[in-house]
């Protein structure tokens, strides 16, 4: 089985005599937050070449698209704080939502690598990102009066007979690449 950096760029690539390939939904989000990503650093000051950049370049660009969110959080002073449908609009921020950025950093982790970079190097890999989104994750539940539960995996039931077969649920399926 090809690896993911071939197969991005198996779908960018095509021979003169074949059709191109249409990228999937996935692979041209991927594109589109990796060129958005590289136009982000040449807007910085001074410009921040791919190679130069740092999980604090990173940072900065998840904490620059809060600007464009549509997630309402509330603040901790807000009356509606803690509550997760309230009653009236409050002045509270928008930002984007802890699934959104999680995401985000998926594509912009393994577009990275496509591209070149070092898995060893890579700053959406950063220590320093995982908390950050932990943190985010953790605010918007609060906000929200939702305490964030991580899915626990389910034990295999020894018994073979009327119990639910476990091995099919989604939350708890695991994946081999062989």
């Amino acid at each position: 089985m090809s690896s993911p950096r071939e197969r991005g760029k198996s779908l960018m690539e095509s021979s003169g005599s074949e059709p191109p390939v249409t990228p999937s939904r996935y692979e041209s989000q991927k594109r589109r937050d990796w060129n958005t990503f590289g136009q982000y650093l040449k807007n910085q000051r001074p410009p921040v070449p791919m190679s130069h950049c740092s999980c604090n370049h990173v940072l900065d660009f998840l904490r620059y698209l809060d600007q464009f969110g549509k997630t309402k959080v509330h603040v901790p002073g807000c009356m509606f704080y803690g509550q997760p449908e309230p009653p009236a609009p409050c002045t509270c921020p928008l930002r984007q939502a802890w699934g959104s950025l999680d995401a985000l950093i998926g594509r912009l982790r393994a577009a990275y690598e496509e591209n070149g970079g070092s898995p060893e190097t890579n700053p959406f890999a950063s220590g320093a990102i995982r908390v950050y989104l932990r943190e985010v994750r953790e605010c918007q539940a609060k906000a929200r009066g939702i305490p964030y539960k991580k899915k626990k995996k389910k034990k295999p039931t020894s018994e073979m007979g009327g119990g639910r077969d476990d091995s099919s649920s989604s939350s708890s399926s695991s994946f081999s690449f062989s």
